[in-house]
């Protein structure tokens, strides 16, 4: 798990040089044809976090206000 948390923390400090070698990688490894295709995916994965991640947003806004409404806090 340290890791993980490792890995996020040195994300924030990926500099051009470093991005342009990743995608040297990436393209020697997936080849140019695919990549466009794993862009693709990875943009429907992105979309999908967001809808949950809003979707919860709204469940806990709800659930909030029906609390709020249920004790009558804004009187």
């Amino acid at each position: 798990m340290l890791g993980f948390f490792y890995f996020c923390a040195m994300l924030l400090f990926i500099g051009g040089p470093e991005i342009l070698i990743i995608l040297l990688f990436v393209v020697l490894f997936f080849g140019a044809n695919k990549i466009p295709e794993l862009a693709k995916g990875l943009g429907k994965a992105m979309r999908e976090l967001k809808d949950a991640s809003n979707e919860i947003k709204k469940e806990i806004r709800d659930s909030t206000n029906k609390l709020k409404d249920d004790l009558d806090l804004d009187k």
